[in-house]
């Protein structure tokens, strides 16, 4: 059965007109339950992890500073989202419900994450809305208690995955590969193990040939025990975020040749949602929404 980390603390209260739609995280199960993609069984609740999860990737000043409410203003600016305990206990939950599905995408070949894909947390600081690092947080999980030796991360988010890059820039052992805007923030990148930068315009035909020239000998040279995918949406050209030209059905095609792969060469994987911000929300929640729907289809 596929199995989704799901909370409802994932829909997190911001100040009016803020411009993250932190109501999808609210709308995507209930679509996903309503057209029958899923059953209330294929949901999980996430808890509160133990902190030594959490310090096995993050600095502990940094971590207190989060917990203590004492992180230093302009430190907190870079996150954009006003710091609060509830948000920390988000984030914290977040990152368990990841962790989890690990051991779910073991059992069954794959599992997800309604949120997550939180690639701009650094070991010692959070950025971009980003606060804790949740497939950095569960790839060391897995090496630690699965005995996973070697794991790749495909971050096909709109933005580079500069967190995670920092995190295992001398980490031979965790593969980071980042297909990623060129003129899109992080404006000074950090460097992955393999980073693609794409020209802003980028449309369907062209990404997914760079994709699918790129991912199977990726995956024969790195030879990973498990996978990680970021399924960011903001590639779409609607995204207000973004710079590239992808359309619902392109990012539709890049999931389903994602996963496929990792199906044929029996590779279990974990899916977070990443990133999406174009205006109307439907948009978001239907590219979203394909995600899980290839899932069952392929995997199920």
């Amino acid at each position: 059965m596929l199995k989704i980390a799901n909370h409802s603390i994932y829909k997190h209260s911001l100040p009016e007109g803020h411009r993250f739609p932190m109501e999808k995280y609210d709308l995507l199960p209930k679509q996903l339950l309503h057209e029958g993609t899923c059953v209330e069984d294929n949901f999980f609740e996430p808890e509160m992890p133990p902190e030594d999860l959490i310090l096995a990737v993050h600095d502990k000043e940094y971590f207190d500073d989060l917990k203590n409410d004492t992180l230093d203003k302009r430190a907190a600016r870079k996150i954009g989202f006003p710091l609060s305990k509830q948000l920390i206990r988000r984030e914290l939950i977040i990152a368990d419900g990841t962790v989890k599905a690990c051991d779910y995408a073991i059992a069954y070949g794959i599992a997800m994450n309604i949120a997550g894909g939180t690639h701009h947390a650094y070991s010692n600081r959070g950025e971009a809305f980003c606060l804790l690092n949740d497939q950095a947080i569960a790839a060391r999980y897995l090496q630690k208690k699965e005995e996973i030796e070697k794991i790749l991360i495909v971050d096909l988010d709109v933005h580079q995955g500069n967190g995670t890059a920092e995190i295992f820039e001398n980490d031979a052992s965790v593969f980071t590969f980042s297909m990623h805007g060129k003129n899109n923030y992080p404006f000074r990148k950090e460097k992955s193990d393999l980073d693609i930068e794409l020209p802003d315009g980028t449309e369907d035909e062209e990404y997914l040939d760079i994709l699918k020239n790129t991912l199977p000998d990726l995956v024969q040279q790195v030879q990973p025990d498990f996978v990680f995918y970021l399924s960011g949406v903001d590639i779409l050209a609607t995204d207000k975020l973004g710079k590239l030209g992808c359309s619902v059905e392109g990012c539709k095609e890049r999931d389903r040749y994602v996963l496929q792969t990792l199906k044929d060469l029996n590779l279990p994987v974990e899916v977070s949602m990443g990133g999406g911000y174009s205006p109307d929300i439907k948009i978001i929640l239907e590219a979203h929404a394909n995600t899980y729907r290839l899932a069952q289809n392929i995997f199920f």
